[in-house]
């Protein structure tokens, strides 16, 4: 069977500053063991998760009526943030030296990535930004070190958020979308071990459990924030803009799910 997903159905420490917050990204980029975090209140589930970013991308979210739409809002910004991210990658490969099997696993990332964000906008999740900035600005796309560098940044915390959201959705009765979660979770981990083959790290599977570094999906908005990825100025400024969906590689295209009369005569 295929999941379909009901929309309407609901169910740090500031002293520590930007640069805590960067640590913060490079641990995942490390893999740093990290002790076990709390689940958000249980008394929100069905209600607004408290807001933990500031700016516009907060106003934006704080106006979301309940949590489900917070996350899934959430989710779709950062596709979006993944697709501005790949799709100037790749615009950029000869200056980053990409091509052949390299070049073709990003490209592969970029569709699935926006395979992703459709999936959460067709499902009520809004767009809270779409104008994005990187911590190292144009050098991003143009040194291939930097490159990677952000890419294991933005994939560790694609997956802290991943996994956040599946026991919140779990605690909030929809195991529908906990599954869902879990299924692109486990995408987002094979582009940091491809970003690893690609940038020469070894091994590329380093991690035998994948941290979650975030307490819950709401934090997720400050974490990138503060890293650099929300601020955009002139000369760092790169826009979401959607791409195609067409490779012919990239399979499994909806949240397919096995019935249970699987195996069955």
């Amino acid at each position: 069977m295929r999941i379909s997903i009901n929309q309407n159905h609901c169910g740090s420490d500031k002293a520590s500053g930007r640069q805590g917050r960067r640590g913060f990204l490079r641990r995942a980029t490390a893999g740093l063991a990290v002790g076990s975090l709390g689940l958000a209140t249980l008394g929100t589930i069905g209600r607004p998760l408290p807001v933990r970013a500031q700016g516009a991308f907060a106003e934006r979210l704080v106006t979301l009526d309940d949590a489900v739409t917070q996350i899934l809002s959430i989710a779709r910004t950062a596709e979006q943030l993944a697709v501005t991210f790949y799709s100037n990658g790749i615009a950029n490969a000869d200056a980053l030296g990409l091509s052949g099997d390299d070049l073709a696993y990003l490209k592969a990332a970029l569709v699935e990535e926006q395979i992703h964000q459709q999936f959460f906008a067709a499902n009520g999740g809004q767009s809270l930004a779409e104008t994005f900035s990187f911590p190292k600005g144009a050098q991003t796309f143009s040194d291939l070190k930097t490159f990677i560098q952000t890419q294991q940044e933005l994939e560790g915390v694609f997956d802290s958020a991943f996994l956040a959201a599946i026991k919140e959705f779990a605690a909030m009765g929809r195991p529908d979308l906990a599954q869902v979660a879990g299924q692109i979770a486990c995408i987002e981990a094979e582009h940091r071990a491809l970003g690893r083959v690609i940038g020469g790290l070894r091994p590329a599977d380093n991690w035998a459990f994948t941290p979650v570094l975030i307490a819950s999906v709401a934090d997720a908005p400050q974490v990138v924030q503060d890293a650099g990825y929300l601020s955009p100025t002139d000369g760092n400024s790169y826009r979401y803009h959607e791409v195609s969906t067409e490779d012919a590689g990239v399979e499994q295209r909806v949240p397919f799910v096995a019935s249970s009369g699987v195996g069955r005569g």
